[in-house]
C-alpha cells in the first residue's frame, strides 16, 4: 500500500469498536498515512474529566494517535491544553483499517500506561481481558494481544515510544 499525504485540514472519523458494537466515534484530523501506520490528531473525545488517578484526561487535552495496519496496538501521545507531555496511553487492539474516511480499530481490552517522564510503566485491563472470553473464544488473537502489551511494556521501559514514533 502506497503513503497517503494528506490534505491540509484532512479528517477521518476513529471507530473503536469492543466486542462487535462501536464503543465511541470521533473526528480526527488526518496527519499522515504512509501505507501501515496511520496518524490522526484528536482533541480528547471524553467530554468530562476522566481521572484514573495516575493521570486525568480532560478537556483541552490532545492526543496524537498511531495506529498500525501490521500491528496489535495503538499509541496515543497525550498533551494538556498547553502542550505538556501527560504521557502514553496505548491500546491493545486488532490491527487497525482504513475505510474510506473511517479507521476502524477493534478494542481487546488490554492497555498500557507510560507516564511522560518513564516513571510510571503500567498494565491495564487484565482482568477485563480475561472476562472478554478471548483466550476461550480465539486464542490466536488472544495471543496475539498479550505479546503486543508484552512489547508495548519493553518500548515503554526502554524509552522506545520516541523512536517508534519518529
Amino acid at each position: 500500500m502506497s503513503a497517503i499525504r494528506p490534505e491540509p485540514g484532512s479528517r477521518l472519523d476513529v471507530v473503536l469498536v469492543k466486542a462487535g458494537r462501536t464503543k465511541i466515534r470521533y473526528p480526527a484530523e488526518l496527519l499522515a498515512d504512509d501505507g501501515t501506520r496511520v496518524t490522526v490528531r484528536a482533541p480528547w473525545a471524553g467530554g468530562a474529566v476522566r481521572d484514573f488517578g495516575f493521570v486525568r484526561f480532560e478537556p483541552g487535552d490532545v492526543f496524537t494517535e498511531h495506529y498500525w495496519r501490521d500491528r496489535w496496538y495503538s499509541v496515543k501521545e497525550v498533551r494538556d491544553a498547553r502542550g505538556v507531555l501527560k504521557g502514553w496511553y496505548c491500546d491493545v487492539t486488532r490491527p487497525a483499517t482504513r475505510l474510506g474516511t473511517e479507521l476502524v480499530v477493534e478494542d481487546l481490552d488490554l492497555d498500557l500506561w507510560r507516564s511522560a517522564d518513564g516513571t510510571d510503566v503500567r498494565r491495564l485491563d487484565e482482568d477485563e481481558f480475561a472476562a472478554s472470553g478471548l483466550p476461550r473464544t480465539d486464542p490466536e488473537a488472544a495471543t496475539a494481544a498479550m505479546a503486543a502489551l508484552d512489547e508495548l511494556e519493553g518500548l515503554a521501559r526502554e524509552g522506545g515510544f520516541e523512536t517508534l514514533l519518529s
